[in-house]
């Protein structure tokens, strides 16, 4: 008779090598000293006592047997909640080379598990699709030479900038110059804008390091760089500064941090440098902002008005507005009035078929300064996946749809629109952001590609690290945490935000100068493009080259 046992396994049981990522360790270099346990953000590893099995053969009997060996090494937790997401922290501090993710290359089964307590999974970051994009593979291919020369990048005098704001025809400026007219606010900024990242999603001292590169590169460098606040506000000090001037204010449909920036109205030293008033956010389209309950420290919950540790959504729309008309003339028009109409006030909402319907509306409106349009590959600090990764529309196509639609009505030069999503994903952020000046964009908002770049951020598009939403940023970027946070030393973020923006004030002058252009950005410039991909180009109507 042949003796059976019943075993039972629960159905989500994972072993180490179901995961993305898996956690290699030498035990031989291992001293026990417990850098990587007591760093790691997910609590994915841990120090065990294990028994290993050591096979003992004697060639001089038929009998097999075993030794056994007991000692104290990195075992790697198996529950989906304590998944490795190979940030690589443990290997960072790890002083003797012992430890260090790796990237599963096999099929792992956490995708079919992630779900767990019935909610789908949440994370932070941009989609987790990599490689080559459209934007970089875009080339610039009229190049000046004999018949109109080209410039010289290190010695001609270049004017970069970009208007923020509604231009009026020449005749339509005398007009209300001469009859005492009112005429729209404006502001000559850098083409590149760091992107709405709030106080609260953003740490302090990440918050505070963008502030202070940002004021360096204008007051010493003059490099005119704006940043956006995001929703949640800022801090109340910021508003009562003369910093406020570098400051792009967001309103959004949740309103949050609202309360402070309207007390402060009466009190600060000078204007905003603009209001942007969000609808819609490219990486999770159709959705509202959501600051998950891990972030939202006292000091969060005080500048926001809410209660400390809980939830914040955003409703998906802005709650008393029902069509764009009243969209447009309710918030822009408000907006407007509360800053007395010396601030430009624009809309951002995410790429869609129907971006051009909004264009259309703000055109026929006075009081909007122009349009962000925010495409499928921004990021964000909590969305869920099937958003971020199987909704919305690309960029590029959405912004030379709407720049043609302007220069079909003669008005491509009236009002502005910004591009956002996916700028600088693969690092290049100065050829990404020309290729879309050049479709038709009149500036760029980049945020993610600032986290990388200026703080170090660990997350990328293969599913590493992506926990901007859990507040156990490992970097301190994206914490609320103050043993996180204070790994960043905000004077190090700012310095590294000048030497961003010199590299990208050099790159777009090495991309101008074979142009043969230096008064004035290439905006629509598409006769200065090409792509080796024919069904892109037939689309966007620029050069197919090959």
């Amino acid at each position: 008779m042949v003796s059976t046992r019943s075993v039972s396994v629960a159905p989500g049981s994972l072993t180490p090598t179901d995961f993305p990522w898996i956690i290699e360790h030498r035990e031989d270099r291992c001293t026990l000293c417990g850098n990587c346990t007591s760093v790691c953000p997910k609590d994915a590893i841990r120090l065990a006592y294990m028994r290993q099995r050591m096979p003992r053969l004697d060639i001089l009997s038929t009998k097999r047997g075993s030794e056994y060996r007991t000692f104290t090494g990195i075992r790697q937790e198996t529950s989906i909640a304590n998944a490795c997401i190979g940030c690589g922290m443990c290997a960072m501090v790890c002083p003797n080379e012992a430890i260090m993710p790796v990237p599963n290359t096999n099929e792992h089964r956490t995708l079919f598990f992630h779900n767990q307590k019935g909610e789908p999974q949440k994370r932070g970051g941009r989609r987790n699709v990599s490689g080559p994009n459209l934007l970089d593979r875009i080339v610039f291919n009229r190049i000046s030479m004999l018949t109109d020369p080209a410039l010289d990048a290190g010695r001609h005098e270049f004017n970069i900038n970009t208007t923020l704001g509604r231009i009026l025809t020449p005749e339509e400026f005398l007009d209300r110059i001469q009859h005492g007219g009112w005429i729209p606010p404006t502001r000559e900024i850098f083409p590149f804008v760091i992107g709405s990242m709030s106080f609260g999603a953003l740490s302090p001292n990440m918050w505070l390091g963008l502030l202070q590169g940002v004021a360096y590169c204008n007051e010493v460098l003059g490099i005119p760089v704006v940043m956006c606040t995001g929703e949640g506000g800022c801090p109340p000090w910021v508003l009562r500064s003369p910093y406020l001037k570098y400051i792009i204010l967001q309103i959004a449909s949740g309103y949050f941090g609202w309360d402070e920036i309207i007390r402060a109205i009466p009190e600060m030293q000078c204007d905003p440098a603009a209001i942007e008033i969000k609808y819609g956010q490219g990486a999770k389209p159709g959705d509202g902002g959501l600051l998950m309950w891990h972030k939202v420290s006292k000091l969060i919950a005080r500048l926001r008005g809410v209660p400390e540790s809980v939830d914040l959504p955003s409703p998906p729309v802005h709650q008393t507005l029902y069509s764009i008309e009243e969209s447009v003339m309710k918030m822009v028009q408000t907006m407007s009035t509360a800053f007395g109409h010396k601030v430009p006030v624009y809309p951002k909402i995410s790429a869609s078929t129907s971006a051009k319907a909004v264009l259309n509306n703000l055109v026929r409106n006075p009081y909007a300064a122009g349009l962000l349009i925010d495409g499928i590959d921004g990021g964000t600090g909590a969305a869920y996946n099937i958003s971020m990764d199987a909704t919305g529309n690309p960029v590029a196509s959405c912004i030379r749809e709407c720049y043609l639609d302007l220069v079909a009505q003669g008005r491509q030069n009236e009002i502005p629109i910004f591009a956002a999503g996916g700028i600088g994903k693969n690092g290049n952020v100065a050829q990404n952001g020309m290729a879309l000046i050049m479709l038709g964009a009149s500036g760029v908002h980049i945020g993610k590609y600032i986290m990388q770049a200026a703080a170090g951020c660990l997350g990328n598009e293969k599913g590493r690290c992506n926990v901007c939403n859990l507040g156990i940023c490992p970097k301190g970027i994206t914490s609320q945490n103050p043993k996180l946070y204070r790994r960043l030393d905000p004077d190090l973020v700012a310095e590294r935000v000048a030497d961003i923006f010199m590299s990208i004030r050099t790159e777009v002058k090495k991309i101008m100068a074979p142009l043969g252009r230096s008064q004035s950005l290439p905006v629509g410039m598409s006769d200065a493009i090409g792509i080796a991909d024919k069904a892109a180009a037939d689309h966007l109507r620029i050069n197919y080259v090959c």
